[in-house]
């Protein structure tokens, strides 16, 4: 019991210490942290129900904060979303892209992400998340899955060739497997999008972590999560400002 009620308040501490350099929507314009959509891209403005989510989108059908269009083009090995080709070092093992469908499917399409939102200065979008404590077994079995694949970055984020309208590897950056750019499971979970994930300690099923894969004829568990979370911001409710990039 003391074990598990110190992980849970450096949990709450390190939640409270990433918000502290960063900015939720404003106060006036979020009356919540539960079932919000950030705004972005292709998010629709409040989450509701999309019975015609596609594949691995599919869990979110109930309530989604992407649209059905949405849902298809981000199982596209380069969709007209982003124009991201997830083959830059050669063909991806299948295995391996179900995580980053998932992963996007998550990003696009879960209404539980309101305690992570921050603003942000980018063209393409106001508001991104940051460190969502993703569960532990989630982010080992991506890493497990993609090992083998090729990449040529650690941090997919920023600083591709983009000349060619799709991203190409940039001057000088080898292809190798995503283990020589990923060495751990964290490396890749936290390093791949500059930090939208921070790796939980916590399981699959305690409450305390999201989840990117679930089955939605048991609920979604992200609801628990996000109002965990949100009512530990809500007690600490600390000083906040604007992520530049």
């Amino acid at each position: 019991m003391g074990m598990a009620w110190q992980v849970t308040q450096l949990l709450l501490l390190s939640l409270v210490t990433a918000a502290g350099s960063a900015q939720p929507r404003s106060v006036q314009a979020r009356t919540g942290l539960l079932n919000v959509c950030m705004d972005a891209k292709y998010h629709k403005a409040q989450p509701g129900p999309e019975d015609n989510l596609y594949d691995q989108c599919s869990p979110w059908r109930k309530n989604a904060c992407c649209t059905a269009d949405t849902s298809q083009e981000l199982h596209k090995d380069t969709s007209r979303l982003y124009n991201f080709n997830w083959e830059h070092c050669g063909k991806m093992e299948p295995a391996c892209k179900r995580h980053f469908i998932q992963d996007n499917c998550l990003y696009e399409c879960s209404p539980n992400l309101g305690p992570w939102i921050r603003q942000v200065n980018q063209s393409w979008r106001k508001e991104r998340i940051l460190n969502v404590p993703l569960c532990k077994e989630d982010c080992e079995r991506w890493w497990e899955d993609c090992r083998t694949s090729y990449t040529c970055k650690s941090n997919w984020h920023k600083g591709w060739n983009w000349t060619s309208g799709i991203n190409e590897c940039p001057a000088g950056a080898l292809c190798r497997t995503f283990e020589s750019y990923f060495p751990t499971p964290a490396a890749l979970c936290e390093g791949l999008w500059s930090h939208s994930y921070k790796v939980s300690d916590y399981s699959r099923g305690s409450g305390r972590c999201i989840q990117m894969w679930f089955d939605s004829a048991q609920g979604n568990p992200n609801e628990e999560v996000a109002r965990f979370y949100a009512a530990a911001m809500k007690a600490g409710a600390p000083s906040r400002g604007i992520i530049g990039s």
